[in-house]
């Protein structure tokens, strides 16, 4: 999403039509245009993500898949990481994700922007409003089609629609990521996993009957976590179009505080998923696997702390939520703009 410059929200994927009625081949080709940017201004989305939020994460995943004796918060397992293992184990895990978060960011906000444009379309504004007005020479009346804008129900089935699509990317990247983040020593040598490639080799070596479903051990859990962008995107489009209409807050200003207040309102919503998923995911997958179905991760954390269990670590993912993913949606949002 970008603002226009009378002050108007443009939706990516949908343009405002000039005064002079547009061909059809017109829009198809603008359409196309469209949905190749969305694509590649995830590329640039995923970068800014990754540099600014893999510590934070770190933390998160240490904190969501250990015993409360291990570390006592987020700052007890920052400074033992540190002092243990350099600065560089909190970038432990960081090669997934910096290949996987373009490709994930890049598929996202692509589907995503896709997806607006198509429900658009044919759900919720299926037909243009005319509005007509006598000639210059006081002939037949001009017609001049303007599109509406897409409601923020719409924003936020277009979120679930494209969480759903990039969770066959993010599973296998996150699952992998996991892994790593949770190995404590600071040695290579006494590591489990060498790194990324070695760790999917290892997967598939150990549990090959399970075929794909063992790079893929965590998928539902996924799906479910990322159904939760409803919440993400519908906010986004509501905290834009606000500080659009009642500040004079420049393009990319609104698109940081709208992206970095719309994340944080995912991850309220969405954290005890993503704890039930981390433990579903650094499970282990042979004869000793404890959490065969997401309801026994779950019920697991409530024995061992009650409610604070499905919370634990969210500390740090909440503090990496908005300066990560406001810079995330600044760079989108500029290259969308800037891209023929």
């Amino acid at each position: 999403m970008s603002i226009t410059g009378n002050g108007s929200v443009s939706v990516p994927g949908i343009q405002h039509e000039s005064s002079e009625k547009s061909k059809p081949e017109d829009l198809r080709k603008v359409a196309a245009n469209n949905n190749y940017q969305g694509f590649v201004a995830g590329v640039f989305s995923g970068i800014a993500k990754l540099s600014v939020g893999h510590p934070f994460d770190t933390i998160k995943v240490r904190l969501q898949t250990t015993q409360k004796a291990q570390f006592r918060g987020p700052l007890e397992c920052l400074l033992q990481t540190v002092s243990k293992e350099g600065i560089g184990g909190l970038y432990k895990g960081a090669t997934p994700p910096l290949v996987g978060w373009i490709l994930m960011d890049s598929v996202m906000l692509g589907s995503l922007t896709f997806y607006r444009r198509i429900l658009n379309e044919s759900v919720f504004n299926p037909t243009i409003e005319p509005i007509s007005g006598l000639g210059a020479n006081g002939s037949l009346p001009a017609v001049e089609e303007i599109p509406h804008k897409l409601p923020s129900l719409g924003h936020g089935l277009a979120g679930i629609m494209a969480g759903c699509t990039v969770s066959f990317i993010a599973a296998p990247v996150e699952h992998i990521k996991a892994r790593l983040q949770i190995q404590y020593a600071s040695s290579k040598a006494q590591r489990l996993y060498q790194g990324p490639i070695d760790c999917g080799r290892k997967i598939d070596a150990q549990y090959t009957k399970h075929g794909l479903r063992g790079i893929y051990h965590g998928l539902y859990a996924t799906l479910l976590f990322r159904s939760f962008f409803f919440f993400w995107w519908g906010s986004y489009d509501i905290f834009t179009s606000a500080f659009t209409s009642h500040t004079s807050l420049s393009t990319p200003a609104i698109n940081f505080w709208a992206g970095g207040l719309s994340a944080q309102v995912f991850w309220m919503t969405s954290y005890p998923s993503d704890v039930v998923k981390q433990r579903i995911m650094t499970d282990s997958m042979g004869a000793d696997r404890k959490f065969p179905r997401w309801r026994d991760a779950a019920k697991a954390i409530w024995r061992e702390n009650r409610w604070r269990g499905y919370w634990r670590g969210f500390v740090p993912c909440f503090l990496r939520a908005f300066p990560a993913n406001a810079m995330a949606l600044v760079a989108f949002e500029g290259v969308m703009r800037a891209l023929p």
